[in-house]
C-alpha cells in the first residue's frame, strides 16, 4: 500500500509543475510533453534546493520554493518544447523537420549565390532601392531574368507572372521577363513509369493498348506522352515530374520569406504588395501541381461552353477514372501549335484572332471561368481551322456581382465617359478608406481623351498607364479581376502573332457594344426585368409594413438611434484580452520590484531555515511570481489577439 501511496505522490510532484504551467500559459500539450516538463522542472529545482533541504529541519518551508522553481522551469520547457515541435508532432517530426530545414538552407544558399552572381544581393538585402538602381533598368531586367531562370521551376513561374503585371512593373521589366521559358529535357523514363504506376495502380503496358515513352513535349512541371486506350481511343497523358513538389514547396518558403524581407525592407517592396503576391502565387502554383483541380477546370470550361451551345474553340475531354493528382488523361487533339499555324493568309489569322478573342471575352462575361494563360504554346490550330485551348493549370474564377462590375467597366470604356469608369474602376478594385474621386475622375477624364476617343492611341501602352493610374490612387485589384487583365494581356501577345495590327481594345468594345445590345433587346430586357422584380418581391411586400411602423413612431415621438458600444463580442474579447495582458505586465513589475527590495532592502525577520530570513523568502516567491507572469505574458503576446 506504501508502494502505491509512494508512486502517486511521485506523480503528482512530477506532474503538478507541468500541469500548472499548461493551464496558465494556456498551450496544448501531451502527456508526453507534460512528463518532460515535469522531469526537467523538478530536477532543476532539485539541483538548486536539494541541498538545502537534506540540511534542513523545516523543510516543509523550502517546499513551496521548490514548487514555484519547478513551475517556472516546466513552464519554460513546454514553451521550448512547442517552439521546436509544433502540437500534434512528435519526434520523429523533429528530426524530418531538421532534415527539411537543411535541404531548405542548401537550396537557399544557392539561390543566394544565383542572386550574388547577377548582382542583385543588395537589392534582395534591401540595401539598395530599385526606384534608386544605380544600374540601368533594362540591365537590371536583363539581370533578373537571367537570375530567375537559373533559379529553376518556381522562380521561372513566378517571373512568367510578374511579366504579366503591367500594374505593378515598368515597362524593361516587363518585357524582359516574358522572354522567360520553361522548356526542360525529359525526365528519365524509370522515374516517370514510377509516377505512372504510383498514379495508375498498375504499369502503363496494362493501362493502355499502346504507351509512348518518348514524350510529344517536356515542361517544367510536367511531360506530356501519347497513348491508346484499349478501346481503339487517342489520349494523351500528363505524366508530373518526379521530385517536382517537393523543389516547389522548398522554393515557396524561400518566395514567402524573401516577399516578407524586403516588403519591411524597401519602399519598393511595399509598393507592389509583395506577400500578398507572394500568397497568390503560391495558391496558385500549388493549384498547378494538382492535376485533379486541372482537370476539374477543364471539365468546367467545357460545359459552360457546351451549355452556350459555342463550338467555335475546342477543349479536351478528361478521363477522370484515369486521372489523379500527378497523372493526367484526356482526349488528344491533332493540330500544330499556333506559332506555325500563323504563317497562313491575312484573313485566317484575322479570323482565327476574333474568334480566340470572343472565346475568352465570353468565357470571363458569361461563364465566370476562363483560361488565364492563353499564350501561343496552349494553343492548337485543328484541319478546319477552329482553335483548341490546352492546360488549364491556370483557370481564372469571377462571380457575378464582379461579372457585372466588370460588364460596368467595358460599358464605360466604349462610351468614353470618365464618370463611369471612375464608378466602374471603385467597384471591380479595393478601394483605401480614403481616396479623391473628384482627382481620380480628373485623372481619368485626361486618360479618356487620349486613348478612349476616336483616333486615340488605343493599345497596350492604354492598359499600362491605366494600371499605373489605379497604383498611384492605391485601388488594389483583387486576384479575380488582376487574372481576367492577366488573361486580357497574354491575348494580346497570342493575337499580334496571329494577325499583325490586331486591335484589341476595339474588337473589345465592339464585343461590348454586341452584348450590351443583346441584353437591351425587347426578349432579353423582359427576361432580365422579370428576374429582379423577382428578387425583389420578398421586400416589397414588406415595404408597406415597415413604413406604417416607422410613420407611426414618427408621429408618437418614440423613433429613435439606439448606438451600444461594444455590442460585438468579438470587440469585447479584444478588449478584454488587451487588459489582461495590461494587467499581468503590471503584476509582473510590481512582484518583480517588491521581491528585489525585500531580498535587497529588508533585513531581519524570523529565521525560516538555516540562512534564510521570512523577508528573503516572500521576496523569492515574489520574484518567483514575477517569472511566470513575465513569461505567460511574453508568450501571450506572441498570439495575435482574439
Amino acid at each position: 500500500m506504501w508502494i502505491i501511496a509512494g508512486l502517486t505522490g511521485t506523480l503528482a510532484i512530477v506532474f503538478l509543475p507541468a500541469f500548472l504551467g499548461r493551464r496558465l500559459l494556456g498551450i496544448k500539450a501531451g502527456p508526453l510533453r507534460l512528463v518532460v516538463a515535469g522531469v526537467v522542472g523538478i530536477s532543476v529545482s532539485g539541483t538548486l534546493l536539494g541541498p538545502q533541504l537534506q540540511n534542513s529541519d523545516r523543510r516543509h518551508v523550502l517546499l513551496s520554493l521548490m514548487i514555484g522553481i519547478g513551475l517556472l522551469t516546466a513552464m519554460i520547457t513546454l514553451v521550448a518544447l512547442r517552439a521546436l515541435l509544433p502540437a500534434g508532432s512528435g519526434p520523429w517530426d523533429l528530426v524530418r523537420g531538421v532534415r527539411g530545414r537543411i535541404a531548405r538552407g542548401r537550396r537557399y544558399t544557392h539561390i543566394a549565390r544565383i542572386a550574388g552572381r547577377h548582382g542583385l544581393g543588395p537589392y534582395l538585402r534591401g540595401r539598395r532601392d530599385v526606384e534608386n538602381a544605380g544600374a540601368p533598368h533594362q540591365l537590371l531586367a536583363q539581370e533578373l531574368r537571367q537570375a530567375l531562370q537559373a533559379g529553376g521551376v518556381t522562380f521561372v513561374k513566378l517571373g512568367q507572372l510578374m511579366s504579366t503585371r503591367r500594374d505593378l512593373l515598368p515597362e524593361p521589366y516587363v518585357e524582359e521577363l516574358s522572354r522567360l521559358q520553361d522548356q526542360v529535357a525529359p525526365a528519365p523514363w524509370p522515374q516517370v513509369e514510377e509516377t505512372l504506376i504510383a498514379g495508375l495502380g498498375a504499369p502503363p503496358g496494362q493501362v493502355f493498348a499502346e504507351f509512348d515513352r518518348l514524350p510529344l513535349a517536356a515542361a517544367s512541371i510536367a511531360q506530356v506522352h501519347a497513348a491508346v486506350l484499349h478501346d481503339g481511343t487517342r489520349v494523351v497523358v500528363k505524366v508530373q515530374r518526379p521530385g517536382i513538389q517537393e523543389l516547389v514547396e522548398r522554393d515557396l518558403d524561400i518566395v514567402n520569406r524573401l516577399a516578407v524581407t524586403l516588403q519591411s525592407r524597401t519602399h519598393w517592396g511595399r509598393s507592389l504588395g509583395l506577400t500578398e503576391l507572394a500568397r497568390g502565387f503560391a495558391a496558385a502554383l500549388c493549384e498547378e501541381l494538382d492535376f485533379r483541380i486541372e482537370a476539374r477546370n477543364m471539365t468546367a470550361v467545357r460545359m459552360a461552353a457546351k451549355a452556350r451551345g459555342d463550338w467555335s474553340v475546342s477543349v479536351p475531354q478528361v478521363y477522370e477514372q484515369l486521372s489523379t493528382a500527378r497523372v493526367l488523361v484526356m482526349s488528344r487533339i491533332d493540330g500544330v501549335p499556333l506559332g506555325r499555324a500563323a504563317a497562313g493568309t491575312v484573313e485566317l489569322g484575322e479570323k482565327l484572332a476574333h474568334t480566340l478573342l470572343t472565346a475568352l471575352l465570353n468565357q470571363i462575361m458569361q461563364d465566370g471561368v476562363f483560361h488565364a494563360d492563353p499564350h501561343p504554346g496552349n494553343i492548337m490550330v485543328l484541319p478546319d481551322g477552329t482553335p483548341a485551348l490546352l492546360d488549364f493549370g491556370s483557370v481564372g474564377r469571377i462571380d457575378t456581382g464582379l461579372r457585372a462590375s466588370m460588364a460596368g467597366l467595358f460599358l464605360a470604356v466604349d462610351r468614353g465617359d470618365p464618370t463611369a469608369l471612375c464608378d466602374a474602376l471603385l467597384e471591380v478594385t479595393n478601394r483605401p478608406e480614403q481616396v479623391d474621386e473628384q482627382r481620380l475622375r480628373r485623372a481619368l477624364g485626361h486618360f479618356s481623351a487620349r486613348h478612349l476617343v476616336h483616333g486615340g492611341a488605343q493599345d497596350a501602352v492604354m492598359f499600362t498607364e491605366l494600371f499605373r493610374l489605379m497604383t498611384d490612387f492605391r485601388l488594389a485589384v483583387p486576384p479575380e479581376i488582376a487574372a481576367v487583365f492577366r488573361a486580357l494581356a497574354t491575348m494580346e501577345g497570342t493575337l499580334t502573332r496571329l494577325s499583325e495590327g490586331f486591335d484589341i481594345v476595339e474588337a473589345s468594345r465592339a464585343y461590348a457594344a454586341t452584348q450590351f445590345a443583346r441584353q437591351l433587346s425587347p426578349g432579353t430586357a423582359g427576361e432580365t426585368a422579370r428576374d429582379e422584380l423577382v428578387a425583389l418581391l420578398p421586400v416589397l411586400r414588406r415595404l408597406p409594413r415597415r413604413l406604417d411602423r416607422i410613420s407611426g413612431a414618427l408621429e408618437e415621438g418614440r423613433l429613435g438611434v439606439n448606438v451600444r458600444l461594444l455590442a460585438d463580442p468579438r470587440d469585447r474579447s479584444v478588449i478584454g484580452e488587451l487588459l489582461s495582458r495590461v494587467l499581468l505586465a503590471f503584476l509582473a513589475v510590481f512582484f518583480g520590484i517588491a521581491g528585489v527590495l525585500l531580498l535587497l532592502g529588508s533585513k531581519g525577520g524570523p529565521e525560516v531555515a538555516a540562512g534564510l530570513g521570512l523577508y528573503a523568502l516572500i521576496g523569492y516567491h515574489l520574484l518567483l511570481l514575477c517569472g511566470v507572469l513575465v513569461l505567460r505574458t511574453l508568450y501571450t503576446l506572441a498570439r495575435p489577439l482574439a
